[in-house]
């Protein structure tokens, strides 16, 4: 083999490689719309929708995912206020695009993003008590 062909060869490879790259790169954008962070700044939990569904972020793992931006808007809530009755002060923010998104959903089901949020805390709480 000539060293001009597995110069071509590698430069072919690396070329193809850089394009996976970009395509994977370019395939799921990740907008964030939620964080969760303490005194510190310290980045406790957060929501970001990719391909079309929520994300929760917890402790650096993904906590879970789904298509209702209502549910994940009250998980992160709720994981605000554990933190704040164990005493550790908590700043959330999250993007008017999330809110609007969960305030429609919870209208579409008859109830305020209010009465969504405690509905859901206690279908939590008796699941958990099970």
């Amino acid at each position: 083999m000539s060293t001009t062909s597995k110069l071509r060869r590698d430069i072919r490879r690396r070329r193809e490689t850089q394009a996976a790259n970009r395509e994977a790169a370019q395939a799921s954008p990740v907008e964030p719309h939620a964080e969760l962070r303490d005194q510190q700044r310290t980045l406790l939990a957060g929501v970001v929708r990719r391909d079309g569904e929520w994300v929760l972020g917890m402790d650096g793992r993904i906590a879970g995912q789904s298509e209702s931006a209502a549910q994940v808007l009250a998980l992160i809530m709720q994981a605000g206020e554990l933190h704040e009755r164990k005493g550790t002060p908590v700043r959330l923010v999250y993007s008017d695009a999330l809110r609007d998104a969960a305030q429609a959903e919870a209208n579409a089901q008859g109830l305020s993003f209010d009465e969504f949020k405690d509905a859901l805390a206690a279908k939590m709480a008796a699941g958990k008590a099970n």
